[in-house]
C-alpha cells in the first residue's frame, strides 16, 4: 500500500488553486519524478475544479486512485494512492487534514495566498505517518458509529469534465505541465488508443464518504439533501 501525494487546494470560480502539497515519489525512477509530480498537480486541480462543492470522489486510473473531498467553503483535499490503500482511510485523512488547515490558516488567505507564503507544514508528516493505514485506527474508531454516504457514481474521468471539454486539450493548455510531460502524455495516449488498447486503460469513479457531521461537513449533508443509513 502506498500514498504518493497529499494536497490542499482552494476551488475558485474559474480554477483550482494549489495551496500546499507533499509527495513521496520514491517508487518512481529519478528521471520520471518531475513529470509524475506535474501530472499529480495537474490531475488534482482538474478534479477539484470540475467537481461540485460538498462532494467526495475516488477516481481510478489503472493502478492509481485519486481521492477527492471538496467542502462547502471551497477548501479541498486530494490524496493519490495505489489501488490497495483503503478508500475510507484516505477520505478520513482528508477530513483531518482540511480541519487542521482551517484551524491554522486564515480563510482570507485561501483564495489568493502563494503556496510559499502559507504556514502549514503538516502534510509531509501525515503522508509519512499514514503510509501504514493501521496508523489511522484511532482516527477511524472515533468515526465508527457514523454512516458512509453514497454519492453519484461516475464511471469515467471525462464525466467530471465540462461538456465539450477533452482531456487532451486541457493537457496541451496546462501551465502545470512541462513540454517533456506533455510529450510523454501524447506518447502514452497514442499507445492506449492503438490496436488492442481496449481494456488496457480503465478509468472509473467510486464515490466514498465518511462524515463527522460537524461544521462544514454537516453543511454539505444539508446542501446535498442526503440521508444517513
Amino acid at each position: 500500500m502506498k500514498l504518493y501525494y497529499l494536497s490542499v487546494l482552494y476551488k475558485g470560480d474559474d480554477d483550482a488553486k494549489a495551496l500546499k502539497a507533499a509527495q513521496d515519489l520514491s517508487n518512481f525512477g529519478f528521471f520520471q519524478r518531475k513529470s509524475v509530480e506535474e501530472f499529480m498537480v495537474f490531475t488534482s486541480k482538474i478534479l477539484v475544479q470540475r467537481s461540485e462543492l460538498c462532494s467526495r470522489s475516488t477516481v481510478q486510473e489503472q493502478e492509481y486512485f485519486a481521492h477527492v473531498f471538496i467542502r462547502s467553503d471551497s477548501l479541498a483535499g486530494v490524496i493519490i494512492s495505489d489501488a490497495e490503500y483503503p478508500k475510507r482511510v484516505a477520505h478520513t485523512l482528508l477530513n483531518k487534514v482540511l480541519s487542521e488547515f482551517e484551524e491554522k490558516v486564515p480563510r482570507n488567505q485561501w483564495p489568493t495566498a502563494d503556496s510559499s507564503a502559507i504556514n502549514f507544514t503538516s502534510l509531509p508528516t501525515y503522508l509519512a505517518k499514514y503510509q501504514n493505514p493501521s496508523e489511522a485506527d484511532g482516527m477511524m474508531k472515533l468515526q465508527n458509529d457514523l454512516d458512509e454516504t453514497k454519492i453519484i457514481l461516475h464511471k469515467t474521468i471525462e464525466a467530471v469534465l465540462q461538456r465539450g471539454e477533452k482531456l487532451d486539450d486541457l493537457v496541451a493548455k496546462s501551465d502545470d505541465l512541462s513540454l517533456q510531460s506533455r510529450a510523454f502524455y501524447k506518447t502514452v495516449s497514442r499507445l492506449n488508443r492503438g490496436p488492442g488498447a481496449a481494456g488496457r486503460v480503465k478509468v472509473s469513479l467510486d464515490m466514498v464518504a465518511n462524515h463527522d457531521l460537524s461544521g462544514e461537513e454537516d453543511q454539505c449533508l444539508l446542501q446535498m439533501g442526503m440521508n444517513s443509513f
